[in-house]
């Protein structure tokens, strides 16, 4: 069973690569754990596949960097973009599409949060193993306000658009 609007969003670790050390954060993977992060923020979270896949790299994160200054003119504290690959894999991913820190980049390399989420998604018949299944969330304090599921193979209703549109 997936995760409906009005639940609290289950704790587990997610993981960031900084490529600079800043306060308490180094260099290289840092654990984090989600419900400490989503304390008292509002968050935009969308989640995807996998970093470098074409809608992922194209669309997807691109919308919500151009939405990033409306997101956060609605209340926004931080956007985060969650996929089943590494910190390292996601810190490249973020850099070699400018994130610049306005988007979270973060990894569940073993999809133990995505399976949490009840998101899940088999890709093994293509070689891609466990992923995540495309969607975003509006939480508030941990809570989710907004939640839009992709049915598979599509793109949309986990835009940035159709998310500001909910706030």
């Amino acid at each position: 069973m997936s995760i409906k609007i009005g639940d609290r969003i289950p704790d587990g670790t997610l993981y960031e690569y900084y490529d600079e050390p800043s306060g308490a954060c180094a260099v290289g993977p840092n654990a984090f754990q989600v419900a400490e992060e989503a304390r008292g923020k509002t968050i935009a979270l969308f989640a995807l596949p996998g970093a470098f896949t074409p809608t992922c790299s194209e669309k997807h994160v691109p919308g919500y960097l151009e939405q990033h200054d409306a997101l956060r003119d609605k209340g926004v504290d931080e956007i985060w973009c969650v996929a089943v690959n590494d910190a390292f894999v996601m810190g490249a991913w973020g850099r070699e599409l400018g994130v610049n820190g306005r988007i979270r980049m973060l990894g569940d390399g073993s999809a133990e949060w995505t399976r949490k989420l009840g998101l899940e998604l088999d890709l093994n018949a293509r070689g891609m193993g466990t992923r995540c299944q495309r969607f975003s969330a509006l939480l508030r304090d941990g809570v989710v306000e907004q939640l839009n599921i992709e049915q598979a193979g599509k793109f949309e209703v986990s835009d940035a658009g159709s998310l500001l549109k909910q706030l």
